[in-house]
């Protein structure tokens, strides 16, 4: 099997548009959680969330395509420009070469895609009538359009993949995208997971489930995973693209290689559509660590997890103890951070902005803090790196994702070297 790489990257989320800038607030500490702008949530009972703040769409949408895409879409857009720009394989118009362009894949991703034109739309038809629905309206909603928009504007035509599994949905798709470098399916794939579901229907649907903090006189503190006041997660929205390419390509053409993707497990709970077990993520993180063996040779030294660690009760608690059974106990356990307490729950972004973060800690050796830890809940009884960044080198680093429905997602990068 081909070895696979990261060769760029590019993200916008509460804390920064950009992937330097992100880092930098990330590893500082610094929240972009607050009181939600993008719609009038004063008789919401949930008024807090982690929003993107300074963004135009016009810098990477033509003004009169702007209302053809959701915001997903855009935001999408903005981190894959970011992504092509950084890999170096992008023209000055953003696009591919020709000779390239037909084994460049895209696979993107999102929980739960274009919710803000899905409500919009809805309200239309029930008030004004089907005849007053938006022409745009599915074009611009449907998860897919993301990877359709983003491959247009780059001139990617390799497969052309999607995922829509929860807030696993962007880990899934940089397994996808190895997996089919791995098995020559392509040479290069970009992997875009984007999510605004910062909307009505998205936050009221959410608390209604009780899932989300309500924490909202102090927004900054609401998101504290692993901390025995959480109440539960806060909503964020973003995106995050990584360009994967073959070992081969990358150093023929001199790229700077950011991770080799050593592993990946994938699994199903089979038990509860919102209820995490600790199985299913065990056996995710056993079925990453088998194939890290068996690519490298060797036991993999995982040396820092960014969990999935959402600041949910139940589900810190179960990520904890899988961690533990898969490592063998406490004693063997590496430090693990959330960086949700600073730019939320991305739900189907989250994969691909927190993988950006870890690899970054792989590259930069320092591993970003969990802020909001006052008072560690005594089941969280992991080394949280709490409240402050910790330099350290790293050679070997973990992502996790879970999502509704019990799926669940794990990837392991490796220095390069």
């Amino acid at each position: 099997m081909k070895r696979v790489v990261i060769t760029g990257m590019g993200t916008i989320n509460a804390i920064g548009n950009n992937v330097e800038d992100s880092f930098e607030a990330v590893v500082n500490g610094v929240c972009g959680i607050d009181k939600i702008t993008l719609f009038d949530a004063t008789e919401f009972s949930v008024q807090i969330a982690g929003e993107v703040k300074d963004f135009d769409p016009t810098t990477v949408m033509e003004k009169k395509e702007v209302k053809k895409a959701d915001r997903f879409i855009q935001l999408g857009l903005k981190a894959a420009q970011e992504a092509m720009q950084d890999c170096g394989l992008a023209n000055e118009d953003g696009r591919v070469d020709a000779s390239i362009a037909d084994r460049f894949g895209i696979i993107s991703a999102s929980g739960i895609g274009g919710l803000g034109t899905i409500q919009k739309n809805s309200i239309v038809c029930e008030k004004r009538g089907p005849k007053k629905i938006s022409p745009f309206f599915i074009p611009s909603s449907l998860v897919n359009m993301l990877g359709g928009f983003v491959s247009i504007a780059h001139g990617l035509k390799g497969p052309s993949l999607s995922h829509v599994t929860a807030c696993a949905a962007s880990t899934h798709a940089i397994a996808d995208a190895t997996k089919t470098i791995m098995l020559n399916g392509a040479d290069r794939i970009l992997v875009v997971g984007a999510e605004s579901a910062v909307c009505e229907a998205g936050v009221g649907g959410f608390a209604a489930m009780k899932a989300l903090s309500t924490r909202n006189d102090d927004p900054k503190k609401a998101s504290r995973p692993f901390d025995t006041a959480r109440d539960g997660f806060v909503m964020g929205e973003g995106a995050g693209a990584l360009v994967l390419e073959t070992l081969e390509s990358a150093q023929n053409r001199g790229a700077k290689i950011y991770a080799e993707v050593i592993g990946f497990g994938e699994s199903g709970d089979a038990n509860h559509i919102t209820a995490p077990v600790m199985d299913g993520p065990l056996r995710a993180m056993n079925a990453a660590f088998a194939m890290a063996k068996e690519i490298t040779g060797v036991e993999p030294k995982i040396d820092y997890v960014n969990t999935h660690g959402t600041s949910t009760p139940v589900g810190d608690v179960n990520e904890t103890k899988a961690i533990k059974e898969a490592f063998g106990g406490l004693e063997n356990c590496p430090p693990v951070t959330s960086t949700k307490g600073q730019i939320g729950h991305c739900l189907g972004a989250a994969g691909a902005i927190e993988a950006i973060f870890a690899i970054k800690a792989l590259n930069e050796g320092i591993i970003p803090p969990t802020i909001n830890i006052e008072n560690q809940d005594p089941e969280c009884d992991l080394d949280y790196v709490p409240n402050k960044s910790r330099e350290v080198e790293l050679t070997t680093v973990m992502s996790n994702n879970f999502g509704f429905g019990g799926t669940n997602g794990s990837v392991i990068f490796k220095k390069f070297n």
